[in-house]
Parts: C-alpha cells; structure tokens; sequence
C-alpha cells in the first residue's frame, strides 16, 4: 500500500503548527506535508522533524497573500518576479528540510489578462521553478484544484495541467494527483491514474461530499488503494482532508482499508 502522510494543515488544527509534528508521531505517521512552512523559520520547522523522527515529502511554493484570499500565483501574469523570489524562497526551505518535491499552485485568473495570457506565464515560470528545484534534486510539481471550491481557478482538470507540463519541458516536473479535486470536476478516477501514471508523482485524498477522511462519502478508495498497489505506486498519499470529528477519532479508516501509516 502507499505510504501515509499527514497533511498538517489540514489535521490536528487543534494545537499549533509547530506542535502538530509531535501530534502526528503520537498518532503514528512517519511522513508529513503541509500548505506553507513560512511564516516559521525553516531551523524550527526542521527541529520539529527531527524531534520527532519524521520526513517531509511535500510542501507547495509560495503561494502570495494565502489569508489575503491568493491561492497561487503561478499564472498570474502581474506577479511573476514575486513568484520567482518565492521559488528561491522555497529552494532555501527545501535545501533544509530535505522535501523531495514542491507543488505549485497556479492561482485564479485575474481580470484583464486572457486565458492565454496566464498559460504562458504558468508555463515560463514553471521553466524558471523546476530549473531552480532540479539543483538541488527536488521534483517540481502542479496541482489541479476544482472550480467549486476555487472559483476561478486556472487549473481544473488533470489534462490541462499535463499540457502546460508538456509545454514547459523540463523533466522534474510532474502531476499532483489530488483525488477529491478530480472527483468533484471530473471523475474518472481510475482511468486517469492508468492512464497518467507514469507523470504522476504524488497523491492527496479526501471524499466528497463534504472533503473529509476517505469512508465518509461517494469515493470506492478500496478501490482506488488496490489500484496504486496494482499500478505499482510507491509514493505518497497525503491525507489532506477535513477530519470528522476530529483528527484522531477521523483516523480509523486506515485499518478498515487495510492501509498502513509506515
């Protein structure tokens, strides 16, 4: 089965950030990703790994003004030097803390810029991140995010992000596979984890409705499980769902789906 990684954005929201490593080495993970390390300083998010034996597989560039309402501005044509100041940003984090890949968030679309616009962007700055992450050995990956719960969201569907990977050329760059987003624009789960596999290098769940722990809503992730096993996956899953009721009690769909923390 895939290995577990707790995504400490989204779990254990009931103590802060930097206590929340502890949290998951209690709870038994030995591999974690979050949204964004930087509002803390790399030396004390690294102390937290260490302190508690566990490896971080996955954290996303900087993404601008996230409590501003950014969700990215990778395509965003009126910020590319703020986006590549942000890239060498994330290369000093990566160096420190050993994260085998870092996701890039496209943003949503800005008025007065057309579509093409912000494909070209995305693309050029993608070129300038997976140069900068590939000196240091790091994949750099992109993320499709559902139009529900993004409006406005340049990248919707996994076929659009394969193209602009396509498009840039560089050959750390990979897809992002996140299950709730595809099941909520598109489907096709299975068929694109067949058919993609090979440009896919990590993966995220949670349900739908309602994004939390898989066993709660529509998704077959049996199913799904036993087709990463199939397809031979041995990457990671990231579990970045919203826990019901909370992060522990959300846990027990583990071992009812034969999956293992480590």
């Amino acid at each position: 089965m895939p290995k577990l990684a707790a995504n400490l954005t989204m779990l254990f929201q009931d103590v802060p950030f930097l206590d929340r490593f502890a949290a998951a080495k209690q709870a038994g993970f030995k591999y974690v990703e979050f949204l964004l390390p930087y509002d803390h300083p790399a030396e004390k998010v690294k102390e937290a790994l260490d302190k508690n034996g566990l490896q971080v597989v996955l954290f996303n560039l900087p993404c601008g003004n996230w409590a501003g309402g950014d969700r990215g501005i990778g395509a965003n044509p009126n910020r590319v030097e703020e986006f590549r100041a942000g890239v060498k940003t994330a290369v000093s984090y990566a160096k420190l803390l050993g994260v085998p890949r870092l996701n890039c968030l496209a943003g949503k679309m800005v008025a007065g810029a057309s579509r093409e616009d912000h494909k070209k962007t995305l693309v050029e700055n993608l070129k300038f991140a997976a140069d900068a992450v590939g000196q240091i050995g790091v994949k750099q990956i992109v993320e499709h995010i559902n139009p529900f719960d993004i409006p406005g969201f340049f990248l919707n569907r996994v076929s659009e992000v394969l193209d602009v990977i396509a498009e840039a050329k560089r050959p750390n760059l990979y897809v992002q596979y996140d299950i709730y987003h595809a099941a909520r624009t598109e489907g096709n789960l299975t068929l694109t984890l067949r058919e993609q596999f090979a440009k896919i290098d990590h993966i995220q769940v949670a349900d739908t409705p309602g994004r939390n722990q898989p066993g709660t809503g529509e998704i077959n992730f049996p199913f799904l499980f036993a087709e990463m096993d199939k397809l031979g996956y041995t990457g990671y899953v990231g579990l970045e769902y919203v826990p019901k009721p909370d992060t522990l009690s959300s846990l027990g769909w583990i071992t009812q789906m034969g999956c293992q923390l480590a």
